[in-house]
């Protein structure tokens, strides 16, 4: 079944006060005939700000032709500057728990979930994988099971809190005076250790948003922790590229059901819910119209120079679900 929402969290489980009405949700992609097969779960990108719907509905139908049953997550993020803290992080760990309590039902193998994250949602897919131990959950029937991916695919990472970082992802993440133990702890290269799960890292060399040096910062800590990976580095490219094909390129991401919780603080917003004016919700439904239409629309130079890249840095998913078949014994 394509386009089952299930919300993750109960209401009294949930508390993120930001939030105003949404729940995190996951989005299923699952195909119809009863084989079990390898689970991926999506995770967008958006600076923790928003979660982009360019980086959802195009990979997760990328996954699914590669024979994955595949969710996306729509997780909690941080608009309007209410720190998020361990909420997402949370909202993952959950995800990976349900997955593989209804394992049979969604036909998947729970031995076989695997994260693929891109930019801040890379960093969500990573804090996971290094921090997996740490995120208990309020449930019985799910605190007993491992929030562990059992592999992670990540797309232009947002790993460090360093000289490196993208800094507006750790303000949205964890505030504008976030203290030093904070920033560390989610500064993930200081992290890993050799029970971290496999990691296939990708990126482009000229990523101007977020520098390139967040991969090879963590393939560098995977390498030293004996952790197994493989780390492409394309030659040209910019932020942001999804699986780069000719969807992405044509602004083709369907329904962008990642932004319902921008909908909802629209909504909020023009109640006079928030500690907002009322008339930030136009600001707000401005800044997302764009997005929710299909993103940028390239002038003619760009994307000639976009598409001659797409046969370079769109083989990123064969190449990934090449190596996720060694990894995962598939």
């Amino acid at each position: 079944m394509i386009g089952r929402r299930t919300k993750i969290w109960k209401e009294q489980e949930y508390s993120y006060p930001a939030a105003y009405g949404f729940r995190p949700i996951i989005v299923s992609y699952v195909h119809e005939d009863p084989v079990v097969r390898p689970c991926m779960i999506i995770v967008p990108g958006g600076g923790y700000r928003f979660v982009s719907s360019s980086e959802a509905d195009p990979a997760a139908r990328t996954f699914y032709a590669a024979g994955y049953n595949v969710f996306v997550l729509a997780y909690t993020v941080n608009y309007l500057d209410t720190p998020l803290k361990l909420q997402p992080l949370m909202d993952i760990a959950r995800t990976v728990r349900i997955l593989r309590y209804h394992a049979e039902i969604c036909h998947i193998d729970p031995a076989r979930i695997v994260v693929c994250g891109f930019s801040a949602g890379a960093h969500l897919c990573a804090s996971l994988c290094v921090h997996y131990r740490d995120i208990s959950d309020p449930d019985p029937k799910y605190s007993s099971l491992s929030a562990r991916p059992d592999a992670a695919v990540l797309g232009y990472p947002v790993i460090t809190s360093g000289k490196y970082a993208h800094r507006d992802s750790f303000t949205a993440l964890l505030g504008a005076d976030a203290p030093d133990r904070e920033l560390d702890y989610m500064s993930l290269e200081k992290h890993v250790t050799d029970d971290m799960p496999p990691c296939f890292l990708w990126q482009t060399a000229t990523d101007d948003s977020v520098p390139v040096e967040n991969s090879y910062l963590f393939a560098m800590a995977c390498r030293k922790a004996g952790v197994p990976f493989a780390h492409h580095v394309f030659s040209d490219g910019i932020h942001g590229m999804s699986v780069a094909n000719e969807e992405w390129l044509d602004n083709c991401y369907g329904n962008p059901y990642t932004l319902e919780q921008i909908d909802r603080l629209i909504e909020a917003v023009s109640r006079g819910e928030t500690p907002w004016p009322k008339e930030k919700a136009e600001e707000i439904r401005n800044d997302f119209s764009q997005k929710r239409d299909g993103g940028k629309k390239w002038a003619p130079e760009i994307r000639k120079w976009l598409k001659g890249l797409l046969d370079e840095v769109g083989m990123w998913p064969s190449l990934a679900v090449k190596w996720l078949e060694g990894e995962l014994n598939l």
